[in-house]
């Protein structure tokens, strides 16, 4: 299934800000600043947006643990639970949804704030409606845990087969990958002639 460029945009941007949080991704706080939210903005291509205040940071880093429900809630299979952090979101962010074409290659998008509604509103509104895409489409399998042992991130599987296993926020794909041929070449190794 392919979805919308704002819904992925706004589901990617979710699972990067609640894998910015320390021991999920990483053992650091990946949001130390407002230097650090607005890259991350900027990766994200949260534009136009106002610039983030001294108030956004810890305002936004707030927003992780809700986010992080979602997928708690997709992964439980509990539909209803997963609405209602949703509704929330949306409530809580003033969202008010409104079509535009600002540029930057996109054509007609949603955008479900002001440019000017403080940052945490912003993400919540677009995470919120587009993980009610999801709960819509019936696809809230797509949001998921990295498989990797050592590994807690939270992904969206964006693939068309729904076979991403792995998060993005390192090398776990490739670890996990290695560690399975070294495991295939040692026990090739150890098995008897025949």
């Amino acid at each position: 299934m392919i979805f919308a460029h704002d819904t992925t945009a706004a589901l990617v941007l979710a699972a990067d800000l609640v894998n910015t949080a320390p021991g999920l991704a990483a053992p650091d706080e990946g949001l130390a600043g407002e230097t650090a939210l607005e890259t991350f903005m900027d990766e994200h291509e949260l534009v136009p947006r106002r610039a983030a205040g001294p108030a956004d940071v810890p305002a936004v880093r707030g927003l992780r643990p809700r986010l992080l429900a979602a997928w708690e809630m997709a992964a439980a299979a509990d539909i209803p639970g997963l609405a209602a952090v949703i509704n929330e979101l949306l409530d809580d962010s003033d969202a008010r949804p409104w079509l535009t074409d600002h540029g930057g290659g996109w054509g007609w998008h949603l955008h479900v704030t002001g440019p000017d509604a403080p940052l945490v509103d912003r993400i919540a509104a677009q995470a919120g409606f587009a993980l009610a895409d999801l709960v819509r489409l019936g696809e809230t399998e797509r949001l998921r845990r990295c498989a990797a042992p050592a590994c807690r991130a939270v992904l969206v599987d964006l693939s068309k087969n729904r076979s991403h296993r792995y998060c993005d926020t390192g090398n776990c794909g490739n670890r996990q990958h290695v560690a399975a041929y070294r495991a295939r070449q040692a026990l090739q190794r150890s098995a008897p002639d025949r």
